[in-house]
Formats: C-alpha cells, sequence, structure tokens
C-alpha cells in the first residue's frame, strides 16, 4: 500500500462532497508529473485529501483508491475547461483515479500546523515551490497527520 495526497478546492470539491457522493472521479489533473503519480496509484492506496485555496488550507478527511489509473473523461469533453485538442481516444494525455470517502479528520489540520510538527520535514507539501495536486506521502508522515488530525495513527481500521 501507498499513501497520497490530494489537492481539491473545497469551494470546487472539497472532502464533504466526497463524502456525500462516496466515490468521485479525481480528474482536471494536468501536469505531467502530478498526472504520472495518478499512474503510480493502485486500488486500497489511500489518500490525503488536502484543501488548498481554503482559510486556512489544510487536510481535511482520508480517501481510498477504488479504480486504478485510467482516461480523464474531461480531456475529450469540448465543453470542459480541462478539454485537450491534443489528446486522442486511442492515446490519452491525461488520467485519473477514482477516490472512495474513508473518513474525515476530527481535527481539520491547517498547513501552519503541519509545519510545525518536525517529524513533517520531509513532506513534499512543505518543501518550497511545491505546487503539485498529487504527491506520494511516506507512510511515517501519514500516520503522523492521522494522529495530528485526532485519528489512532494505526490506519488497520479503515485500510
Amino acid at each position: 500500500m501507498k499513501f497520497w495526497l490530494l489537492k481539491s478546492e473545497p469551494d470546487v470539491f472539497g472532502y464533504p462532497d466526497l463524502a456525500r457522493v462516496g466515490v468521485e472521479h479525481w480528474n482536471g489533473v494536468r501536469n505531467y508529473q502530478a498526472r504520472n503519480f495518478l499512474r503510480q496509484m493502485e486500488v486500497g492506496d489511500l489518500c490525503l485529501i488536502y484543501h488548498s485555496n481554503a482559510r486556512p488550507p489544510g487536510v481535511a478527511g482520508v480517501g481510498r483508491v477504488v479504480k486504478a489509473a485510467h482516461p480523464d473523461n474531461l480531456e475529450f469533453d469540448v465543453s470542459s475547461p480541462y478539454f485537450d485538442a491534443r489528446s486522442r481516444p486511442g492515446e490519452p494525455r491525461w488520467s485519473m483515479v477514482d477516490i472512495a470517502a474513508v473518513v474525515a479528520l476530527p481535527n481539520y489540520l491547517p498547513l501552519d500546523t503541519l509545519r510545525q510538527r518536525s517529524e513533517l520535514g520531509g513532506l513534499r507539501l512543505l518543501q518550497k515551490g511545491t505546487r503539485l495536486s498529487v504527491m506520494p506521502v511516506g507512510e511515517a508522515e501519514f500516520r503522523c497527520i492521522l494522529k495530528a488530525g485526532g485519528l489512532n495513527d494505526s490506519y488497520g481500521s479503515f485500510a
């Protein structure tokens, strides 16, 4: 099992929306490195759902990959802002995964709180210049965030 952080804008689609619908495509990613991370995700991997462009930004919940990477459904939709005229159905450029809601953090975990935790010094999210919307997270970092957010750091109850 691997661990990931997925950024979303809560006014567009946040963790409460994921919890309401249960399972949703994680689509619209238009950065090649982030796309490559999506392509590495496997069914069962756990994801921290991070609210960017929020006041304050932070981790809101945990999701699980329920369908591995497949072509992004928006790249061929001419009415979508994520349409890509250079994509071809036989050779899609972009990928998405399907994510299921697992659990909301009892305590929303703001970015400033993450920065204060020395155990998270290597977290990509906290590195200067990192703006990726999809990134890997180490198991120790994942456990630390669960615990700081008010969950048992043993994810076995929902893994």
